[in-house]
């Protein structure tokens, strides 16, 4: 028989390897594996750990949003009459928006800082366990802190829209 592995006749190359196995060690059973299976193997753990963290990292990036939706409400409900008197004063809804997410824009940039040289180090301790392996260049790190903002930005303005948006009587008459 000729024996040429092509990727039609898989099978009957394997059927006469087994065949040809067993006539010469019968006692043992025939055992085969291919070499792209055993390459892949240990990266498909890291494939499944990787679905487990990105759904936590989704969930708690919701939690966090809740929380600071939360908190962009109980700011601009405690600052409902210095965003009436401003408004009294002729500031207008881009300013007052401003003013009331500028404080979490801070808080996001001073929390990447500090988020930054703790990632690199656990992902370049993390990465030095693959045979191929990425570089981490700084591009990823601004990437994440343009999203983080993004996300900060989009959650506090929907609050901070609808707190520059009300009728500056309606903060001011119960004063």
């Amino acid at each position: 028989m000729d024996l040429c592995t092509k990727a039609g006749n898989i099978p009957e190359t394997i059927a006469f390897l087994e065949k040809t196995y067993k006539n010469f060690n019968p006692a043992f059973p025939f055992e085969y594996h291919f070499l792209d299976e055993d390459y892949d193997r240990p990266y498909r753990s890291v494939e499944r750990e990787m679905g487990i963290v990105r759904t936590f990292a989704i969930l708690a990036i919701f939690i966090s949003c809740l929380g600071l939706f939360g908190l962009a409400a109980f700011t601009a409900e405690q600052r409902t009459k210095e965003i009436g008197v401003r408004k009294v004063l002729g500031a207008s809804i881009s300013r007052i928006i401003l003013l009331l997410s500028r404080e979490y824009t801070k808080w996001v940039l001073i929390a990447n800082i500090i988020a930054w040289p703790l990632s690199y180090f656990v992902m370049r301790s993390w990465l030095q366990d693959f045979d191929y392996r990425i570089s981490l260049s700084w591009h990823i790190f601004a990437l994440s802190a343009v999203l983080s903002l993004l996300i900060a930005q989009l959650t506090v303005s929907f609050q901070a829209f609808k707190a520059a948006r009300t009728n500056p009587m309606d903060c001011l008459r119960y004063e």
